[in-house]
């Protein structure tokens, strides 16, 4: 494996090109897909303006919770979970065309706000 292409993570064999595009607080969006580990998205190997837009839609994370309200949903919750969801499959996509074939990269959507509307 080029060591230029080679992303540092806690399996077992120390490196992964099998990542998923997750939203997180306080953490970078992209992860291994097989030990969950949080990589660096400076390490990863896709140009400055997606790492932007990844960066930017991680920052949105969250919108959707009333973090002063016992974590509750605000008016319109469900709706900015969605959109916010369909924005990270858009990057995954864009995540995938970039680093091409020897990587796999997945999307894990938000399920807080449908979860939570039901309380």
């Amino acid at each position: 494996m080029d060591s230029k292409n080679t992303l540092r993570c806690l399996c077992k064999q120390r490196e992964t090109k099998e990542l998923k595009v997750e939203g997180d607080l306080g953490a970078d969006p992209i992860w291994c897909n097989r030990c969950n580990c949080n990589l660096e998205i400076e390490e990863v190997p896709i140009s400055l303006d997606l790492k932007s837009e990844l960066i930017h839609w991680m920052g949105k994370y969250g919108e959707w919770i009333d973090w002063d309200n016992d974590d509750e949903i605000v008016p319109n919750g469900i709706k900015f979970e969605d959109e916010h969801n369909k924005q990270g499959l858009e990057l995954t996509n864009k995540l995938q065309k970039e680093l091409g074939g020897d990587y796999v990269v997945i999307f894990s959507p938000s399920s807080f706000a449908r979860r939570n509307a039901c309380k």
